[in-house]
């Protein structure tokens, strides 16, 4: 693949014939969210791989009461630099591959990866559950490679984040379609997560629950024509993906602007719990 290529998804097959190449790092995240972790890594993954605990390594940062906004930029290119990712690597993302929420940690690493201006990164289709489907593929045991290199170049794209106020612009003006990337029941203000004020979603936003663009039987994303038809409903345009805390709106995210194209595509990490925070920005309940 070439650097203009490398993006998306990659196939357990595509990353079996690149293991051993010095331009790749690939990156185990598997943590709480999975119920693993660091020991779930040392009893076997993808030779080579690197271990990040997505949790415990702090890709997402609490600020006031918003658990999972975009880290100090400092922290993040010490934490990429520890991992050993310079500008010119293929990183490849290796989630658990047993739920959608670890598919959306796979996203939001992914996510965060391109918005300190790295060019090139995939998730693995199916996750480590996908690798070892076939009994083939070679399985390493043991700690994880001690990894160096600088830290990393940040070159902001702030165009992949939205923040409370851009959000807000977007929600009076419909100059963007706000999509929400939560179950119904918190949509419509049935539920609310702990740290959000407030129930209920972004006045003019649309709901797609991120679940619905995983297949639980596989543990990989469903066929792009199915999250074609999934998203094909939301307007052309810009859009912003959010939900409570900028996790499970990354792979919404990750959906529309990676795997079906779409261009203006920007998530709000801050998400309802940042949102609500401020009493002056309003709530919607109900459908809609």
């Amino acid at each position: 693949m070439s650097e203009t290529t490398f993006a998306g998804l990659i196939a357990p097959e595509d990353l079996l014939a690149r293991l051993g190449d010095p331009r790749l790092v690939i990156l185990d995240i598997r943590s709480s969210i999975d119920g693993g972790g660091k020991a779930a890594y040392e009893a076997g993954h993808i030779p080579g791989a690197v271990h990040t605990d997505y949790v415990a390594d702090g890709w997402r940062a609490k600020v006031g009461q918003a658990p999972g906004l975009l880290p100090p930029l400092d922290h993040l290119t010490a934490l990429v630099g520890r991992l050993g990712i310079t500008p010119h690597d293929d990183v490849i993302i290796v989630p658990a591959g047993v739920s959608a929420t670890d598919a959306a940690a796979a996203a939001r690493v992914y996510w965060t990866l391109k918005t300190i201006g790295h060019g090139q990164q995939a998730i693995l289709d199916g996750g480590f559950r996908g690798w070892t489907a076939d009994p083939a593929r070679p399985v390493e045991t043991g700690p994880s490679p001690q990894r160096t290199a600088p830290p990393y170049p940040v070159v902001m794209q702030q165009r992949l984040r939205s923040t409370a106020d851009a959000t807000l612009v977007a929600s009076r003006s419909k100059l963007a379609t706000l999509v929400d990337a939560r179950s119904t029941s918190y949509f419509e203000g049935r539920e609310k997560a702990p740290e959000a004020a407030r129930a209920g979603h972004i006045p003019g936003a649309v709901s797609r629950d991120y679940t619905q663009a995983f297949d639980a039987a596989t543990g990989r994303l469903r066929s792009q024509d199915e999250l074609a038809a999934l998203f094909g409903g939301i307007p052309k345009g810009p859009a912003i993906s959010y939900c409570n805390t900028g996790h499970t709106a990354a792979l919404n995210w990750f959906v529309m602007s990676e795997l079906l194209g779409r261009e203006e595509v920007a998530l709000y990490d801050g998400s309802m719990t940042d949102w609500t925070q401020d009493p002056e920005r309003p709530v919607a309940t109900g459908a809609g």
